[in-house]
């Protein structure tokens, strides 16, 4: 079941710079215009005029060249900052120990590892056959098969049980759609089994004769099982899920026993499940689909563990014997627990290791079987991140753990479950001389317009005044369950070191405090999600952390959904927003049932075809909701393949606010051409665009360096 020294900040001044004086020097420059062709779009009853309709068209050249001419105003308008990025960029890098490498972790005889190049934007995958002192063996080498590409993200990577092949799958276009390559690792060969439009999850059967792996339908949803013999010139269906509004995903139990097929909608899953030895056999149902119920299985020896929402929507952990999963056998091991949710679950050999949620804290739970002697694994720091490392290893009494804080590198633990020790593996260094001891961090609570406490997490320097002169960034998502707990990042330094307070709102819609939080901010109580961050933002303010002038915000993909509620809203309350592949053109998406994730996300963002979840996701649709209005320096950035968000939603909406909006704060689009939901693949020109976006940030905040 089974992310130097201190820079001086600018003195603080209330006769801040703004876009327009910042830059002076290109104010005679002109965006470019996108033609108005309106689109007549009717539904229940009312029709809407859509303007910007147009710039669907991705194989309309004159699309394409206003997505260029935008990108090439952002470039103009952007060049006086040309230095300070090389400068932001340099600091970034800095503090990157290029050559570098992952924690070996042991799987049978081998010891796999990554590892990274000075100057080489891609990770090198290795072996060690026997100890670490063994002779490397380089199975794949990212950067050469990236040499004659643009972009290249490698999807899945799986070694075949007896250790000889090794099967990958690569996205040369940032869309996600994979093809799938063996290679015999002894002799380098490539084999000519070639399978494409597949998707996230590739499993070996245990005879080390085939394939399992996931293909896409016409609208790019993960819909079918396929078993791939070697040296077929077809593979075999072993499930298609015919309900759009469910994907299918893959994986094999940690004890490698059992194949499982996992059927997931926003609120309702299925799992089927073979024996992993062939993947011949017929599949199994463990338990029939229930209607805003979801559950999971972990395999055991004889029993299976069953994390299921039947019995509350925080989860209860159940058991059953292999022999008979029928209801009837099912008995509970954990009870539902209103305050504390239980978020995943592995089994090793002699103990299972959960991981809860206790009122927005993680915790390891650990549990000695059979004894059912359990101890809690302790943490060194009161706000802070922990997850599963890579656990290949059934038969070992040895965790491998994450663990991060807004002020602590990614750590990586070894936890020894019978002794109760742990060894720390690695920490992510950071060079320039970090020292931990220079930064604070510590949670507050906003109160949202209905009296609910919204958590914020803080990190700035020792010695910061709360006069309400500080610049500030606040981060916020909120969408799909997905919990924004915080974390290390080096690059935010850059700001931080400047007098920056960096923050993040744990608003509703994720699951930051549990499964109820993700329910009172979806559906038609999203507009919460959008409160709970003008209350964070404000609380902000009132605690004299920062000033409207001095706060910028930011948000991706549903966070981007996110940022331009809140400016539709509020657009008083901030300085500057940096809003990547965003989410905006919200009513339009969902009533586009042809589009990946329309369907799927009936149950997140509601239904369009009923007129009630039309009229609800109308009224806070950003592009829908641009209003006449001052609204701050926005920064839209857009992938030109990206299959989550189509690159036209930021651009439909800033060609909007252009026409709209009542002042002269810069609005930019800047769209990656080669690249999809996550920008680029090379980690040096990821670099590049966080110093890009940086650079934005302070130049319209009225930093000069």
């Amino acid at each position: 079941m089974e992310k130097k020294k201190p820079i001086d900040s600018l003195p603080r001044r209330r006769d801040l710079l703004f876009a327009s004086a910042a830059f002076l020097p290109m104010k005679k420059l002109k965006p470019p215009v996108a033609k108005r062709i309106p689109k007549r779009i009717a539904m229940h009853g009312e029709t809407r005029v859509d303007d910007y309709f147009w710039l669907r068209g991705k194989e309309n050249p004159e699309v394409i060249a206003y997505l260029e001419a935008e990108n090439g105003y952002t470039s103009q308008i952007m060049a006086p900052t040309e230095a300070l990025q090389k400068k932001l960029y340099d600091e970034i890098l800095g503090r990157i120990q290029q050559t570098d490498l992952s924690v070996p972790a042991r799987i049978g005889d081998f010891f796999y590892y990554t590892r990274t190049e000075e100057g080489r934007p891609y990770s090198i995958y290795c072996r060690k056959p026997g100890s670490l002192d063994g002779a490397e063996q380089v199975l794949l080498d990212l950067n050469d098969l990236a040499k004659d590409e643009k972009y290249l993200r490698l999807g899945n990577f799986s070694i075949s049980p007896d250790h000889r092949m090794v099967a990958y799958a690569l996205d040369t276009s940032g869309d996600e759609v994979y093809t799938v390559f063996v290679k015999e690792i002894a002799s380098g060969r490539v084999l000519p089994d070639r399978i494409p439009n597949t998707y996230y999850g590739l499993e070996w059967t245990n005879d080390n004769q085939s394939l399992v792996y996931v293909t896409l339908d016409e609208a790019k949803r993960p819909y079918r099982a396929w078993r791939h013999v070697l040296g077929a010139t077809s593979g075999s269906l072993l499930y298609e899920e015919k309900d759009e509004r469910f994907h299918l995903t893959l994986g094999k139990a940690r004890s490698r026993r059992f194949l499982y097929i996992r059927l997931n909608s926003a609120i309702t899953s299925e799992i089927h499940y073979a024996e992993a030895a062939t993947a011949s056999e017929p599949l199994k149902r463990f338990a029939a689909r229930a209607e805003n119920v979801m559950y999971d299985v972990e395999h055991h020896g004889d029993r299976f563990y069953i994390r299921t929402q039947d019995g509350g929507r925080n989860y209860r952990l159940l058991r059953t014997p292999v022999s008979d999963i029928s209801r009837a056998r099912w008995e509970e091991v954990l009870p539902h627990r209103t305050a504390v949710t239980i978020e995943d679950v592995t089994a090793f050999e002699n103990h299972l290791v959960l991981i809860e949620r206790d009122n927005g804290q993680l915790k390891f739970r650990v549990r000695e079987l059979p004894s059912g002697a359990e101890h809690w694994v302790e943490m060194p720091e009161a706000v802070y991140r922990i997850g599963f490392d890579h656990n290949p290893e059934f038969r070992t009494s040895t965790l491998r753990l994450q663990y991060t804080s807004l002020i602590t590198p990614l750590s990586v633990y070894d936890y020894d479950m019978a002794a109760r020790t742990r060894d720390l593996k690695k920490r992510q260094k950071v060079l320039g001389g970090y020292d931990p001891a220079n930064y604070e961090t510590h949670r507050l609570q906003a109160t949202a317009p209905d009296g609910v406490k919204v958590p914020i997490s803080l990190v700035y320097r020792k010695g910061l005044k709360r006069d309400g002169r500080n610049p500030a960034l606040l981060y916020g998502y909120g969408s799909y369950g997905i919990s924004v707990d915080p974390s290390f990042a080096s690059d935010r330094l850059s700001l931080i070191d400047r007098g920056f307070v960096y923050a993040i709102a744990h608003i509703r819609g994720g699951a930051d405090m549990g499964e109820l939080w993700h329910d009172d901010g979806k559906l038609k109580r999203k507009k919460n999600t959008f409160t709970d961050f003008i209350a964070c933002a404000e609380h902000l303010i009132q605690e004299k952390f920062t000033n409207p002038k001095r706060l910028a915000i930011s948000g991706r993909s549903a966070g981007g959904l996110l940022m331009g509620a809140v400016v539709n809203l509020r657009p008083d309350l901030f300085q500057t927003v940096i809003a990547g592949v965003p989410f905006v053109d919200v009513l339009n998406t969902a009533t586009d049932p042809t589009l990946p994730l329309t369907v799927i996300e009936y149950d997140e963002w509601g239904n369009s075809n009923f007129k009630e979840f039309f009229d609800y996701i109308q009224s806070y649709s950003p592009y829908d909701n641009v209003k006449p209005a001052s609204y701050p320096n926005i920064l839209a950035t857009a992938g030109l393949n990206d299959p989550r968000v189509s690159y036209w939603e930021p651009a439909k909406w800033v060609a909007k606010l252009r026409t709209v909006k009542k002042d002269r704060n810069l609005l930019l689009l800047k769209t990656n051409m080669a690249a999809g939901h996550g920008g680029s693949s090379s980690r040096y020109e990821k670099i590049r665009e966080t110093a890009f976006e940086y650079a934005f940030l302070l130049h319209t905040m009225g930093f000069k360096g």
